[in-house]
Formats: structure tokens, sequence, C-alpha cells
């Protein structure tokens, strides 16, 4: 195994095959970010989303998509440029990986690319375990969802932030306010149908936890664009607690705890998910 890889994996606590597979995705994800910094991709777009939350602010919970949001709209905005870069980069590392863009079938302002690899491969090339291969059907993938919002809300705040592995690199990422922003635009508008994703609800908790006020202004910005809310709406703190409580009381908490428990190192975190348990949370923001 290359040694850098051996290098991050030695930073994580494995003790099962789920975990296995999920810190290969994870270091993949590392080092997707750091040939995205060597390749110039932050001076327009900057890191938002879950797996932000994980690498750079310590959420204990693992994700699965890389989620971008330009600086600046820029509706010619193109993968290309950065793809070749980006799989020299991941090759690099002994890993077969491709990437293919997403066709846009509609107007999204969301640009989407896959990260795909053979998942038997790869685990044999990260722990070099047969009883594991053994279970992987030949033809299983990996795949990273990559996204970038070419038409970002406005408000949102940035910081610059860096990680020594695989080798010392710098990311843009939205503040911790405005990703929670992002995160409750999530809660309160995201078509759950009938699977409630869990892991907003856990991210939710986590922001919650760390006292992090929400980026209200990004907040409206986001709402508005959604159609949430008016252009001649501005949602207050006292409002959006409302909202929120009225989402809460919705919910299916088995299912949202059933979506969630596989991306946690303790599952009885979850435990106590209740309605009344998140109408609390809403009660402490700030």
């Amino acid at each position: 195994m290359d040694t850098l890889l051996q290098q991050i994996i030695n930073e994580y606590q494995i003790e099962n095959d789920q975990d296995r597979r999920n810190v290969m995705k994870e270091v993949i994800q590392e080092i997707v970010l750091c040939g995205l910094s060597r390749i110039g991709f932050f001076s327009e777009a900057a890191f938002y989303g879950g797996t932000a939350l994980r690498i750079f602010y310590g959420l204990d919970r693992f994700s699965e998509d890389l989620d971008f949001s330009l600086i600046q709209t820029n509706t010619d905005f193109s993968f290309n440029k950065y793809i070749p870069g980006l799989v020299n980069e991941l090759n690099s590392y002994g890993l077969n990986l491709d990437i293919s863009i997403k066709d846009k079938v509609n107007d999204s302002t969301i640009k989407s690319a896959f990260v795909k690899g053979n998942t038997k491969e790869l685990i044999l090339k990260f722990f070099d375990n047969e009883s594991l291969s053994n279970t992987i059907g030949k033809n299983e993938l990996v795949k990273i969802k990559f996204e970038v919002d070419i038409c970002p809300p406005s408000f949102a705040n940035t910081e610059h932030k860096f990680k020594q592995l695989p080798i010392p690199y710098e990311v843009v990422i939205y503040d911790m306010p405005s990703l929670f922003a992002g995160k409750t635009h999530a809660v309160l508008c995201r078509s759950w149908k009938s699977r409630v994703k869990g892991r907003d609800l856990y991210d939710f908790a986590f922001y919650v936890s760390k006292k992090v006020p929400i980026n209200l202004k990004h907040l409206n910005a986001r709402l508005i664009d959604s159609g949430f809310i008016s252009n001649q709406e501005v949602l207050t703190l006292d409002d959006l607690k409302l909202k929120l409580k009225e989402r809460f009381y919705l919910i299916d908490f088995k299912t949202a705890k059933e979506d969630v428990i596989s991306f946690l190192k303790y599952p009885s975190k979850v435990d106590i998910w209740s309605k009344e348990y998140f109408y609390s949370l809403v009660d402490e923001l700030i």
C-alpha cells in the first residue's frame, strides 16, 4: 500500500467491515480535496455540506458526497478543466478511479459528477482484506457524488482551512454559521418522500450542541431561492423556530434513525430521537 494512504488510514479507529468501507470512501474524498486544491479549484469554489463539516469541523459521522458552491455565479462553469488533473492525482496513489460528468436534464443550478471505482479492487488496495473482498460482488462500485452549485445564494461567509494529509493543502470552506444555514434549509425544504434523511437531523443536532449561530441572511437567501418564502419576506429567528417545530412534528423518527445508523460509530446516540427532543434543540437556537 502507498505509505501516504497508510498514514491517513492510521488516523482512524477501525473495528469492523462497515468502518473499512466508510474509511475507504473518506480517504478518497480527502485525496479528491487535496487534488482540487492543487489544481486551483478553490480559487472559484468553496466546500460546504456534511462532508465539509465532518473533515474540517469534527462531525462524528461519515458522509457520502462532496458539495461545493461557486463563490460567484458562473453559468458557464465546467468540470472539464479540472477532471484530467484530478484523475492524475487519484492515479498517483495507485487508485484506479474514473470521473464521469452527469448530463444536465433540466434547468438545475447544480452540476454533478461521480468519482467511481471497483469496490473489491479498492478494498484490497486499502486493506488487503480477502475476507471482506470475498463478500463484495465483482461489479460493485464505489460512487462518490461531486456537486457544484453554480448560482449560489448570497451572504455565505467563507474561511480558509488546512489539512496535513495526504500532503499539506488548503481549501476555501463555508464557516460554521453558513453551513448551519445550509443544513437548516435542508431540514425545512428537502423532499424526503418516503425516507427521511436522518443525516440532516443528526447534523442539525451537532450544530446545536456546538452552540453555532445560524447565518440567517444566508438562510433567508436559500429559502427565497427554493420558493419557501417570497422575496419580500424575512424569516426571523422566532419565525424559524416555529417552522422547524412544524417540520419536526411530521417526521417519522424511526425511519430517520434507520437512514443515519450506518454512518455512525455509536448508533445509540440516536436512541433519544423524538419530536420532543428536537423541539428542545430548536429552543436552544441562537
